[in-house]
């Protein structure tokens, strides 16, 4: 746990924050469902027990007891590069009221020296058009095109 700014802090997503927010600000990003307690708790557990996969980070605002950001550093194992590793930075959202503040920079720095720390010899991300000067000021730079397919029986409402 690390203070980023005055009474906000980075830190691993926790159980309890189901109800500090986290889901409905993942709403904010894209379609979630209707996710029940258990079956969050379950999934964390299950990323728990994949720790040096998942690095799932949320910024709360300790006054509110809120989830006010979060982002995801999948790492991800090669074979290229000597056995390197990649990192994937995922669902990385800030709550439309703290947008503006710099968190979002904050986080994906975060999940830069994770992915360091961790051996990434690179870290990528996908995002949208209007996101990518945002990107740009973190340090990324624009590369290659994105494909994607969908199973159209899985595929979520809302894209």
């Amino acid at each position: 746990m690390t203070e980023v700014s005055k009474g906000i802090i980075v830190r691993k997503l926790q159980p309890g924050d189901y109800e500090k927010g986290f889901l409905q600000l993942l709403s904010q990003l894209t379609t979630v469902g209707e996710i029940i307690k258990s079956e969050f708790e379950q999934r964390i557990i299950e990323m728990e027990l994949k720790h040096e996969t998942y690095n799932l980070f949320v910024l709360e605002d300790v006054q509110k007891s809120k989830v006010i950001g979060c982002a995801t550093l999948l790492v991800e194992l090669k074979f290229v590069h000597n056995c390197g590793k990649v990192g994937h930075i995922e669902d990385v959202v800030v709550d439309s009221t703290y947008r503006g503040l710099n968190l979002g920079k904050l986080i994906i720095n975060h999940l830069m020296q994770v992915g360091k720390a961790a051996g990434c010899y690179k870290i990528h991300l996908d995002c949208s058009e209007k996101n990518v000067p945002f990107y740009q000021k973190c340090g990324f730079t624009r590369k290659e095109i994105q494909m994607v397919w969908y199973d159209k029986q899985q595929q979520p409402a809302k894209l």
